[in-house]
């Protein structure tokens, strides 16, 4: 309600006869200046002297207890909001709106109750008019006249009385003796209209829930609640409701059964992490799925990419819907099928951009509005896609040939979460033999101990940790039969060996490719070695190519798309409905949330999707999000999302108290690993340092309602079918906390970086890291017809094997994409939050997070420039720079930013 203003209190006041009064007033100024004056009449000097005459005979002297400004009875505050400018008309929106007297309403809310208002709290209403537009914004202005004992302000309640929705950036209330209060809101603003609820915004200063003011307790709760919803009806995009959903919009069976996919989410089956709920229509045809007949789907308004990002989108067509540029492409050549003729025309990719052929006017004009980016340096009627030059092509067009940079790209490439420590032999699979057949596997001590250097026995290699392994044997195996169901696609299971040499790099000895029993046929695996003859160097490449499809697979499928992007959506979910903004830790958490719903829904709209770019340029085709419900049911564990956890699990660090970051690498040049560590301890240094600020003891974790409530909705809803798990961690105490935060700042930040950032890098020039194998292994079941040109012919052979035109093409566009900074990104530790800068405790802390994030940065540069560090240095090597932590806008290949943003 509007605070009623009070009459000035009186604080002293005497009655004085007007004709002494002169005389008694001079002699009071003379004896000021005496040392020995009275105290008393010292004192009331300091203070304003009000006369007032009482009648003909007297005046009213008026003595104010404290400064001159004490004698008001109200504080003179002036409201400044700022509102972002946009490209897309915000600017003319509003001033329109102004002309027709159109504004901001804004209610000060008292932090305290007041106890004669029967719990209700104290408002103060002031309008906000139009004052000024500046560069990027327009700053709106109210005056407001609050009492001295309004107490402070704690939130603000703002309406929108515009036609149109705003982006209000920040509001700042200057007046206040204490000095100015700031509210940081960041926030689209609907209509009154359309949303008669007010938005409350909080000032910056952050409450636990038990420390909460009074008068904003109620504002607290019911603000949650309103992010909640009720788990009805379809959203608006205006909407800011964060609930749960399994994910049964990747299948489209209106439009053929053939885009059936299963439900991911809810079942044994198929468990997985849940997606924002959207509460569209589900099918007439099947009612398990939601219609998929528009492609803008429902995140929160707040969660949507903000211009700046979205002009990126614009200009790199993904927002505009990649599904019509593949249909397009369909539509203009003839065979998508269609292979390479030779490396030549690959090459000529990056040289002169990739030909479409002849194409109508109208079709030519789309194609360039929907990817402007790829022509921006042909002409016009050439029709043709330019491609930047990956970076390790221009060190080495050779690289992708490489063995030692195939084994190097294990530790330092697109995929450095894969490889792991060989701890037992024989080599053996888990899998039913009854299905799947002999579960030995065919690699021989003979073959590995052939060429090991130094080490007699494979024993003696494991046990002084020498032998490493991409293991994709038991994963892939159970899909073989099913992918080879499938045209134009192939699948093995697979293992590949490496050792580890004294120069501190790994060599390739042996690939094992194995296809279980398929239609009447027994089992069949072969091993392929580096060290042979021209034929088998020959089938050793095609053996390599095969290896890297399926590294492919479980980088972009799991590395990248399930343990960050899918994982994080429901921590995301669950923070904005079960922690207050006020929350220290929501603050926390807030920068590494940001646009990974939004990002989120475009992979389901154009990627993810049955017929979208990942099934069209992936070999495990329409099972692709299946195969990522498998990994989800038996490789993700929340604890080994943390970096040391990942390590020591993969064999690839073992506990040590002594070592740096408390656990020793067994590879030392571990470029991913080493700088990995480094963020990892930074981030950890910053949280605990936060977390022990806030939560002095355990007792304040486990009395934190929202805390716990926020935890145990992760757990038991955003990961409902794995809520069982023994592995989840406790939320008893700081250590849990500090270890719980700090995995998922890790997640959202430096793991997704490692995995996104270089993709273009190496899967730019695709025959490094191929997506889809199209051919099995010429050995594998031969015709003479088939072995007679892979003899005469093995480089025809393997070009057969990569990816289609189509295929291949796309997926660069994508690679280009995804591997992109926009200008607008913010990276960790850059830029301090305006709530932690108001806390000196929190804001040292993130000071000397800052410096060191700025030693990190040398430090890897140091590193890069060690000729000792062979798998970050050398002739034509790209140095490692993924986890750099700051970066410039376009394709770098380093920069950690807070989110999964792209």
């Amino acid at each position: 309600m509007t605070h009623l203003l009070k009459k000035p209190h009186v604080h002293q006041s005497f009655i004085t006869n007007s004709a002494i009064f002169s005389h008694s007033y001079k002699w009071m100024q003379n004896i000021s200046h005496n040392n020995s004056t009275n105290s008393f009449l010292k004192s009331s000097l300091g203070k304003k002297v009000c006369v007032r005459r009482c009648g003909s005979s007297c005046i009213r002297v008026v003595m104010a207890k404290g400064s001159s400004s004490d004698t008001k009875s109200h504080h003179n505050v002036k409201a400044l909001v700022s509102v972002k400018e946009s490209d897309g008309g915000l600017i003319k929106n509003i001033v329109t709106g102004i002309v027709g007297n159109k504004h901001l309403i804004l209610e000060l809310v008292s932090a305290e109750l007041d106890p004669k208002a029967n719990s209700k709290g104290e408002t103060i209403k002031g309008t906000a008019h139009e004052t000024e537009k500046k560069e990027n914004e327009v700053q709106y202005e109210a005056t407001f006249e609050v009492p001295v004992d309004f107490g402070n302000v704690g939130a603000v309640l703002v309406e929108n009385e515009h036609d149109k929705e705003i982006f209000l950036k920040n509001i700042v209330l200057d007046g206040f003796p204490d000095g100015p209060v700031h509210l940081t809101c960041q926030s689209w603003i609907q209509p009154k209209h359309d949303t008669p609820t007010k938005r409350v915004f909080f000032t910056n200063k952050m409450y636990l829930p038990s420390q909460t003011p009074s008068g904003l307790r109620k504002l607290r709760e019911d603000e949650l609640i309103e992010l909640r919803g009720n788990g009805e009806g379809e959203r608006k995009k205006s909407d800011r409701i964060y609930d749960y959903d399994v994910y049964n919009d990747l299948g489209d069976p209106d439009i053929t059964t053939d885009l059936k996919r299963p439900v991911l989410g809810g079942t044994k089956q198929y468990p997985y992490p849940r997606r924002c709920r959207t509460g569209r229509k589900h099918s007439d045809t099947d009612p398990l799925y939601e219609e998929r007949s528009t492609l803008d789907f429902y995140v929160p308004r707040d969660e949507a990419f903000a211009e700046t990002k979205q002009t990126q989108f614009n200009t790199s067509a993904v927002s505009l819907g990649l599904t019509t540029i593949i249909q397009s492409l369909d539509a203009i050549v003839t065979d998508i099928n269609l292979g390479f003729a030779n490396f030549e025309d690959i090459e000529a990719i990056y040289k002169e951009g990739f030909q479409l052929p002849n194409l109508e006017s109208n079709d030519s004009n789309f194609l360039q509005k929907l990817i402007p980016k790829f022509f921006k340096h042909a002409n016009d009627s050439q029709n043709v896609v330019r491609f930047d030059t990956p970076e390790p092509y221009k060190r080495d067009r050779f690289f992708w040939f490489s063995d030692v940079e195939f084994a190097r790209e294990t530790l330092a490439g697109a995929n450095p979460y894969s490889i792991q420590l060989v701890k037992e032999w024989p080599l053996k699979s888990k899998l039913d033999p009854q299905i799947y057949g002999s579960p030995e596997s065919a690699i021989t001590r003979e073959i590995i101990e052939s060429q090991m250097t130094n080490y007699s026995t494979v024993e003696e290699a494991i046990k002084e940790k020498k032998l490493f392994m991409l293991d994709y044997h038991d994963f892939y195996l159970p899909y073989v039969s099913k992918v080879r169901e499938i045209e134009g696609t192939t699948l093995y299971g697979s293992r590949t060996l490496f050792f580890l040499t004294s120069e501190g790099i790994l060599k390739p000895l042996a690939i094992e490719l194995t296809r279980p029993p398929i239609d009447g046929k027994s089992q069949w695996k072969q091993v392929f070695t580096p060290n042979s003859d021209s034929t088998n160097i020959w089938l050793w490449r095609l053996a390599k190519a095969h290896v890297l499809v399926h590294d492919s697979g479980h980088h972009e499928l799991i590395s990248h798309w399930l343990r960050t992007h899918c994982v994080v959506e429901p921590i995301i979910i669950a923070t904005h409905r079960q922690l207050s903004s006020i929350h220290p830790i929501f603050r926390l958490l807030h920068p590494h949330l940001r646009y990974t719903m939004e990002i989120n829904k475009v992979a389901r709209e154009v990627l993810i999707n049955a017929s979208g770019l990942l099934e069209i340029s992936f070999f495990s085709k329409k099972y692709t999000m299946e195969l990522s419900s498998v990994a989800y049911d038996k490789l993700w564990q929340f604890d080994l999302q943390a970096l040391p956890n990942d390590l020591i699990n993969r064999g690839m660090a073992v506990e040590d108290p002594n070592a740096q970051h408390g656990v020793k690498l067994i590879i030392e040049d571990y470029p991913f690993a080493n700088d990995g560590l480094l963020i990892w301890d930074a981030i950890k240094q910053w949280v605990t340092e936060y977390v022990n600020h806030y939560y002095p003891s355990s007792e304040t974790i486990e009395s934190d309602q929202e805390l716990q409530a926020w935890w145990t909705e992760i757990r038991t809803v955003g990961h409902a079918d794995k809520s069982e798990e023994p592995w989840w961690p406790n939320l008893k105490t700081q250590n849990d906390l500090i270890n719980i935060i700090t995995t998922i700042a890790w997640t959202a930040s430096a793991h997704h970086s490692a995995v996104n950032f270089t993709q273009y890098a190496y899967i730019g020039f695709f025959p490094n890291r191929p997506t889809i194998a199209r051919k099995k292994m010429p050995t594998e079941d031969p015709t003479k017809e088939e072995w007679e040109k892979f003899m005469n012919h093995p480089e025809q052979t393997l070009l057969e094997c990569f990816p289609s035109q189509i295929q291949a093409t796309l997926f660069m566009i994508v690679m280009s994409i995804l591997s992109e900074h926009s200008p607008d990104e913010e990276y960790i530790g850059q830029k301090i939050e305006p709530s932690w800068g108001e806390n000196s405790t929190i804001k040292a802390a993130f000071e000397k997070l800052q410096r060191r994030l700025n030693e990190i940065e040398g430090i890897i540069d140091s590193r890069n420039e060690d000729r000792n560090m062979k798998n970050r240095h050398g002739a034509g090597i790209v140095p490692y720079e993924s986890l750099k932590p700051f970066s410039g806008p376009g394709v770098t290949g380093k920069g950690v930013p807070y989110s999964i943003s792209i």
